[in-house]
């Protein structure tokens, strides 16, 4: 039995066996795990139990994974890890555009998937000490850490948490060359980790939002943070 205290996770799959696998793991860990089997059954599940994080399958019957996270980052923010049975660029960065914080793919290792449950439930909790730091001069782009809420040029942009976090890690050194190695630390908490992928396929995602210059690329190390001018 999960304690009082017990962090919620909502588990959202299709597939029984994998529902149950996953399940067991995190009830295991000292999770309250509570589930659903499809899309329209997600959000009702979501909105009567209000978790505290959301593993989330893409492919489900009734509406997709992509649309459950849509429809339940418009009510509340909570972290979404997705699972996905392909690892092309554009099917992540269509998760990533819906809200989501993470991907794994299929078939994944349980250890993996505990890993990064936590690591996203820690960024949670790193969040609200961002607020204490002195928001730093980018030129026209007006971060806003206690908010959480960035503006280019005038106009507010919709980051997703981790993306919003990214920016925030990069910005707070400008034109500091920051390792992929030491992103995937800072922003995700995974330290020791190699997920380039995930880095690059986030940076990717922030610069389509705050414009494709302010991020720098250093191939073969990872990338810098670029002020522009106001106009």
């Amino acid at each position: 039995m999960p304690s009082s205290n017990a962090r919620r996770i909502l588990v959202v799959e299709d597939e029984p066996v994998i529902n149950q696998a996953v399940t067991d793991r995190l009830a295991a860990e000292g999770y309250d795990v509570v589930r659903a089997w499809d899309g329209p059954g997600a959000v009702d599940v979501f909105a009567e139990t209000t978790p505290d994080l959301v593993v989330l399958d893409v492919m489900l019957p009734g509406f997709d994974g992509h649309e459950v996270c849509r429809r339940i980052q418009a009510v509340r923010y909570v972290p979404v890890l997705m699972l996905t049975a392909r690892d092309a660029e554009e099917d992540v960065l269509v998760g990533l555009g819906v809200g989501a914080d993470d991907y794994l793919t299929k078939p994944f290792r349980m250890r993996e998937l505990v890993a990064r449950i936590s690591a996203l439930l820690r960024r949670v909790e790193r969040a609200a000490s961002l607020a204490s730091t002195a928001d730093p001069d980018l030129g026209d782009l007006v971060l806003d850490t206690a908010a959480r809420r960035v503006s280019v040029a005038g106009e507010e942009q919709h980051l997703t948490p981790t993306e919003f976090d990214l920016l925030v890690c990069l910005a707070s050194s400008p034109r500091e060359v920051l390792t992929r190695e030491r992103l995937l630390a800072e922003v995700w908490g995974w330290p020791g980790a190699s997920g380039t992928r995930t880095v690059d396929s986030h940076v990717k995602a922030l610069r389509a939002k705050i414009g494709a210059e302010r991020v720098r690329t250093v191939h073969g190390v990872g990338y810098a943070f670029e002020p522009v001018a106001s106009s």
